[in-house]
């Protein structure tokens, strides 16, 4: 495939943007070579600056979980546009939406609208602080929970050692208030409750991973972690910005039986539009203003568009939707591992239904960050130039899942599954 129009725009983009990109993985640093700029999209196709169409599994990162150009949301945001933009003012459709939410996940009382995955975890961090009046709190290594400053953080040597700043610009003194684990690591999480149990205010976490990879979560992993901040009466916050009606009607949590205390939101409930949400227990969200001391607050948040998007998209994810989407994700994740197999490409692939990843290693699972980092990165830089060229649009990074959508049907999924073949035989 040709990219001329895209590697002009790129060009003519660092004129003017930092890097060329409003998002640091959009720039292929991960993979190599110069990102595709895309034009339009109708279901599971892109179609690029050059006229070339691909199979897609990036799905805005997310949010497309109907495909793109649906049908419901197209009409709600066109009619809303008709109407109003914004107020700046409350709207009915934003209780719509919050009861929507509350009415399909149990552990949520409460919920307050705002504009990103990571304003929401951001601001369900400074409630859980306010809440319980302690400062430090637990992240997990290979998660990611935005770019807010308490959570760019990064291990430091041993399990209990507070963590260091990760990016320049955030203050050591706030990041030595967070405690990084690994993943799934049951003990090292019974050990930092053992030995800092009174000082933790929040243990936030993704119930699936999802910027490591897709990673479920070990057996017993989220009980523990429920059980340990119940009895040091920390806040259980579960981020579910990707999650999110995602895997299920009710998200992560009802997919595994495990009920936090806050819950995080974003991607699907905007439809495609930017968006996000935090809720949870009503005696804590009770804590927010302007019904508590804990400042929040959002221009935008609530805004109409990002509402009937959402509500639109919410409103055609019944539990037969998740059924098909369960069967599409397995039936393209078993048919790559079936290619891989038989050309002998060491391969161990994670799913869970809309989301999966691979991850070319020979250990025979992937459980945490050192698992994934520690697989063939440039074996899948290969496959996704490869896969690219041959139309299919795969994460361009090792350390991102890709995304299954109802518009990905067997001629989609069957297609992808024949060019893996094919690459997975030129790897041999």
């Amino acid at each position: 495939m040709k990219h001329v129009q895209s590697d002009a725009l790129m060009q003519r983009a660092q004129r003017s943007i930092p890097g060329g990109v409003n998002s640091p993985v959009r720039a292929f640093k991960g993979v190599g070579g110069t990102p595709i700029f895309f034009v339009s999209a109708e279901g599971a196709i892109l179609t690029d600056a050059d006229g070339n169409q691909y199979i897609d599994y990036v799905g805005s990162w997310g949010p497309m979980i109907q495909g793109h150009g649906f049908k419901p949301i197209v009409d709600a945001v066109t009619k809303q546009a008709t109407t109003s933009l914004g107020f700046g003012a409350p709207t009915e459709l934003e209780i719509t939406m919050a009861e929507k939410v509350v009415e399909r996940i149990p552990s949520i009382e409460l919920v307050r609208m705002v504009n990103s995955g990571t304003e929401a975890t951001m601001s369900a961090i400074r409630l859980a602080r306010g809440f319980t009046e302690r400062d430090k709190i637990i992240k997990f290594e290979g998660c990611y929970h935005g770019h807010s400053d308490s959570l760019l953080v990064k291990a430091g040597s041993g399990v209990l050692t507070l963590g260091l700043p990760d990016s320049p610009g955030v203050p050591s003194t706030l990041a030595q208030h967070t405690i990084t684990l690994p993943y799934n690591d049951l003990s090292a999480l019974t050990q930092a409750f053992e030995h800092y149990g009174v000082e933790i205010g929040a243990v936030i976490l993704e119930p699936v991973a999802g910027n490591m990879g897709c990673i479920p979560p070990a057996s017993g992993f989220l009980e523990t972690a429920r059980r340990l901040s119940t009895e040091h009466d920390s806040v259980l916050i579960f981020d579910e910005v990707m999650t999110g009606f995602r895997v299920a009607p009710g998200g992560a949590q009802e997919l595994y039986g495990v009920e936090p205390d806050l819950t995080t939101l974003g991607k699907i409930i905007g439809g495609g539009l930017p968006v996000g949400a935090f809720g949870g227990r009503a005696t804590i969200m009770n804590q927010i203003a302007p019904t508590g001391p804990v400042y929040q607050a959002g221009t935008l948040s609530g805004n109409p568009l990002a509402m009937q998007a959402g509500i639109a998209m919410l409103e055609s994810l019944d539990a037969t939707f998740y059924e098909q989407l369960l069967s599409a994700t397995r039936h393209l994740v078993g048919g790559i591992e079936e290619a891989a197999q038989r050309h002998q490409i060491p391969l161990v692939i994670n799913y869970v239904p809309g989301m999966f990843s691979l991850y070319f290693t020979t250990a025979a699972e992937v459980t945490g960050y050192a698992d994934a980092a520690a697989s063939n990165i440039d074996r899948y830089n290969f496959f996704f130039h490869q896969m690219l060229d041959a139309g299919i649009y795969f994460a361009p990074s090792a350390f991102e899942s890709a995304f299954v959508s109802g518009a990905h049907g067997s001629a989609e999924i069957n297609a992808t599954v024949d060019a893996a073949d094919r690459i997975f035989g030129s790897m041999t």
